[in-house]
């Protein structure tokens, strides 16, 4: 079986698959007032409809053993560990083929918002220490419904992420 191994998460190493932002430790230019600093426009995504925001909750496995991978043809997702660190798998936009050669992980950490852009293959996020991780999911309204590809990888293509 091929295996993935986690990467640290870097703006360019995530650039082909999308962005991130930490929000617990901004950064760049912020607007100040007596007490606060606001930080505009950490990430952005157009939407026509409207968004949902949406908890996840995902048990450890024993095994990190990928059997499926999503994507959605037009739409951007976003998704924010909230009580530890995540793993998160993906893989290049492939026009419906799966590319688990191309797949990479990494390891995303609390609090930081990873926007990965339309097309690009991925799943659940996974815990990194915890037994269960909680994360929020942001997507525009009803897109699990609408547009989202899940394939059930063949034995040949499927991947164990490796720490």
């Amino acid at each position: 079986m091929k295996t993935v191994k986690v990467e640290t998460l870097t703006h360019e190493s995530f650039a082909p698959f999308g962005q991130f932002y930490t929000y617990d430790k901004p950064e760049g230019y912020a607007l100040c007032g007596e007490l606060h600093k606001f930080f505009p426009d950490r990430l952005v995504a157009d939407c026509p409809t409207r968004v949902g925001y949406s908890p996840i909750l995902v048990k450890k496995p024993e095994k990190m053993i990928i059997t499926q991978q999503e994507y959605h043809t037009t739409t951007w997702e976003m998704i924010m560990p909230l009580n530890d660190d995540m793993i998160l798998h993906v893989a290049p936009a492939s026009a419906g083929t799966p590319v688990t050669d191309l797949a990479k992980a990494f390891l995303v950490p609390k609090h930081t918002i990873v926007k990965m852009n339309s097309a690009i293959w991925h799943l659940a996020p996974l815990p990194a220490n915890v037994d269960e991780l909680a994360a929020l999911i942001i997507l525009p309204e009803c897109t699990y419904a609408n547009d989202c590809t899940v394939v059930d990888l063949k034995e040949d293509e499927q991947f164990e992420i490796i720490k």
